[in-house]
Formats: structure tokens, C-alpha cells, sequence
């Protein structure tokens, strides 16, 4: 497809800086697929609109403080976004350097005062420091740490919540980044997130609650839990034409045998698998991609899903409102159709509901 197909206007004002004030009180939009109906309603409808035998996955990896602040040895500042940890010690990052940056540098990271210090975090002294080794691909280095120290633990310590470049803070928000980032620790953050990993949130998680997941339960509707750590290509935007010539990012995915069970069970009573999010959406279709049942599988997947595309591992999907031309938004223009995604993001700006990471939700049924 054409990712010109996937573009439209956006006002700034839709797009969303701050969390709805309660989780499960975001907007929730109700695509019918099948007619393109739109209903208004919220997040904790959710049980009325699902059906009982209904099925919910959802993915449970959860976001590292993964941004952090580096120094030459010339005193320069270097921001950087941790990317993964291919082996301990060992690192891949983003560094923001205007190019000046070259193998065999070492990097010291930025200490927070102890009155910035995050509760969670464990205390390290010293600091270790970063050693540049090589340039990879798409503008990222690896690097080693001097001393190596699990990047879950560090991270904690010197990092703060990747947001996404369009949450803009205000100056006084800026001013007081820790304070924030306390904030968006919590926010950002799925309240079932277990498996640490990924650089982005798997934003459409963010609506739920204890609550509303006891509710669900009640009304007989069941859930299960995947993993695929969000990397940082979910920001990269798509430079190609042609969506077709876009080199997809991969990310690491784990699909356990109890998702798979609750699936196949689900199927068995005629219920449908409702996929929370993009994210949750790609592993389901890398796993069930030749239509048989997969029993348990972890690995990297690169897929990319756009129109025409069969679904086989996904009945309904619940997801956050999409960048323009981003691979995200043509996942969901796949499964709903694009003129009937491009008629109800209209409707959505038209009526006023928030996009992007912190905004509210669409619902295809």
C-alpha cells in the first residue's frame, strides 16, 4: 500500500500530554468492522460491550527508564536511549551526539541527587562507565560497561521513562524531570506489566485496572498474557513510498503454552480473542501465521501487517489512536479496512477524542 494512504491532518491540540485522570475513564470509540457503525463510550464499558467466553491478551512486558543522560570526557552532554542487553555488560543504545561521538569513547552517566533518587532504585557507587565499541545500524552504537551490572538495576538508577518525542513537558514539568518521571513511572506502565524489556509502553495496557480486570472476570470474560518487548523502531517513522519497501524493525516476543491453551479453548467455545494492542496483535499473527494452533514459541519477529492481510490470531482488537503514516496504523487499517479507519479517525477528531500514548482507545469489533 501506498503509506500516503495512511497520512491525515491532526490538530495539536488532539494529542495527548498528560493520562486520562483514572486509567478506565479514557474515551472509548466502537468500530464495527462489518458496517463501520461508531458508538462513544469509555474504557470500564468494556465488559458490556464483550461477550462471555470472550478472550483478552494481553502483553505484560514491561518498560525500563530506559533514556538517560551520558557525559564525555570533555564534559559534553550525550542523551541516550537504552535499547537492549544482548549480554550482561553489554549494551545497545542510541546516542544523540551529533556525530562526534567515535569507538573507544567513554561515556559517564549523569548522577541523580539523592533528593531526585527514586524509591525503587538501588544504589550504586560508583557509577559504572560506558565504552563505545561499535557503530550498528540506524544510528546505534554498542558499548560495553567498564564494570557490567544487570541494565534493569542501572537503569533504575540513572533513567527515566522513554516518552515518545510528541509528550511535550512544560517548563516547569522540565524542571522537575524526576518529579515527573515519578509520575510517568506509574502511568506509563501497565498495572500487569512483569517481564522487563521494552524502550515504549504497549499503550492500549495503560487503560486497564485491577478493578476493571476483576469486573471482566465476573462477566466471564477471560484473559491471558504474551510478551513482545517494544523497541525503539515503534518511532521510527516510514521514509518509503511504498509501505512494502519499509524495512520492519524485529522485536523479541515469548508466546507461553497457557496463552496458547486459553486460545484454543476460547475457539472451542465460540468465543473471540480480543488482542490489547498493536503490540499484542503482531505476535498472535507471527504464531498463528499458517493458521494451525501453535503450541508454546519465542524469537524475533519482524512482521509487517498492512492491508491486504488475513487475519488468523485475532477475532477484535483494542488500540490506542496512530501516528500518521506509521506501521501501527497500517496494522489497524488492515484488520478494520483503510477507508473505514480513515472515516473514524475523522470522527474521533471530529468529536474530540485524545490520540497517541496517553490518549483514549478504539474498540473493532
Amino acid at each position: 500500500m501506498k503509506v500516503a494512504d495512511l497520512d491525515y491532518e491532526l490538530p495539536p491540540d488532539r494529542i495527548a500530554q498528560q493520562p486520562a485522570a483514572q486509567r478506565d475513564a479514557a474515551r472509548l470509540m466502537v468500530l464495527d468492522r462489518a458496517n463501520g457503525s461508531i458508538r462513544d463510550c469509555v474504557i470500564r464499558d468494556l465488559a458490556s460491550l464483550l461477550r462471555a467466553r470472550d478472550c483478552l491478551i494481553f502483553n505484560q512486558s514491561r518498560v525500563l527508564p530506559a533514556r538517560f543522560a551520558a557525559r564525555r570526557t570533555t564534559g559534553g552532554r550525550v542523551p541516550g536511549l537504552f535499547l537492549r542487553e544482548p549480554s550482561l555488560g553489554v549494551w545497545e543504545v542510541l546516542l544523540e551526539s551529533g556525530g562526534r561521538l567515535r569507538p573507544g569513547d567513554l561515556l559517564s552517566f549523569d548522577t541523580p541527587s539523592e533528593s531526585e533518587h527514586h524509591p525503587d532504585s538501588t544504589i550504586i557507587e560508583p557509577l559504572p562507565r560506558l565504552r563505545l565499541d561499535a557503530r550498528l545500524d540506524r544510528g546505534a552504537w554498542s558499548a560495553t560497561l567498564d564494570r557490567p551490572f544487570p541494565a534493569v538495576e542501572l537503569l533504575t538508577r540513572i533513567g527515566v521513562m522513554p516518552l515518545p518525542p510528541y509528550i511535550r513537558r512544560s517548563p516547569a514539568q522540565t524542571a522537575s524531570t524526576r518529579a515527573q518521571d515519578v509520575v510517568d513511572r506509574e502511568r506509563y506502565q501497565t498495572v500487569y506489566a512483569l517481564d522487563p524489556g521494552s524502550v515504549a509502553a504497549p499503550t492500549a495496557g495503560l487503560h486497564f485496572t485491577p478493578e476493571l480486570l476483576d469486573h471482566l472476570r465476573a462477566a466471564r470474560v477471560s484473559s491471558a498474557f504474551l510478551t513482545l518487548h517494544v523497541g525503539a523502531g515503534t518511532f521510527l517513522p516510514v521514509t518509503t513510498e511504498d509501505l512494502s519497501d519499509h524495512r520492519m524493525h524485529a522485536e523479541w516476543f515469548s508466546f507461553p503454552a497457557a496463552a496458547a491453551e486459553t486460545i484454543e479453548r476460547t475457539r472451542r467455545n465460540e468465543g473471540r480473542v480480543v488482542a490489547i494492542g498493536t503490540t499484542t496483535a503482531r505476535v498472535l499473527e507471527t504464531c498463528y501465521a499458517s493458521g494451525a494452533p501453535p503450541g508454546p514459541r519465542e524469537g524475533w519477529t519482524d512482521i509487517l501487517i498492512q492491508p491486504p492481510h488475513s487475519f488468523r490470531g485475532v477475532d477484535a482488537l483494542l488500540t490506542n489512536f496512530h501516528l500518521p503514516r506509521s506501521t501501527l496504523l497500517a496494522l489497524v487499517a488492515a484488520f478494520a479496512g483503510l477507508d473505514r479507519i480513515r472515516a473514524a479517525y475523522q470522527t474521533a477528531i471530529e468529536r474530540g477524542y485524545r490520540f497517541y500514548s496517553y490518549g483514549d482507545a478504539m474498540l473493532i469489533l
